[in-house]
């Protein structure tokens, strides 16, 4: 799907406070900076520079004036970003694969720490060492039910395989 933009004046609501007749601030702004915009101390003076791809909202005319680093979207999450940007921020098409390319993003540092020999000290990362030491309980039961989420899967792909093979075999 191409990426397509939309123009502001076409959302409903967009630029509500633009007119001064329309903005109850508008009496106390005109007393407090005659000819001057109270704001306009706190606003860049440019926009960012694009050096390397952003992913912008189709519903932004231009880049945030934000400043930033930024990493250029890559691999398989990558992909994933860019084609929640083809979509509106108020869809769910736009923030659930945002959600799974983040989810993406971590199989994708890890593998690429194993391909670079480092192996990834998931334990300490996760803070499990803290949570060991200051809420053992929360962090027993929450094992508990990894290991048995995981047990009871294993057997349930198990089964379903022997199922399958038993099927397969002719009987005598």
């Amino acid at each position: 799907m191409k990426n397509q933009t939309i123009d502001p004046k076409q959302i409903k609501g967009w630029g509500i406070d633009a007119d001064p007749k329309n903005d109850p601030t508008y009496p106390m702004r005109a007393r407090m900076n005659v000819g001057q915009d109270p704001d306009s101390k706190h606003r860049p003076a440019s926009l960012q520079p694009q050096d390397v791809e952003k992913l912008r909202s189709i519903e932004r005319p231009n880049v945030s004036a934000v400043f930033g680093t930024t990493i250029p979207p890559t691999g398989l999450s990558g992909l994933i970003r860019r084609a929640a940007f083809h979509y509106s921020e108020n869809r769910y098409r736009h923030w659930l694969p945002l959600i799974v390319a983040d989810r993406v993003q971590v199989v994708e540092g890890v593998l690429d720490d194993l391909v670079h020999g480092k192996v990834p000290n998931i334990f300490a990362e996760k803070g499990y060492a803290v949570e060991w030491k200051y809420n053992r309980t929360a962090f027993v039961t929450k094992m508990a039910t990894i290991a048995a989420l995981t047990t009871g899967a294993i057997i349930w792909f198990s089964s379903k395989s022997d199922k399958q093979e038993s099927r397969k075999r002719p009987r005598y």
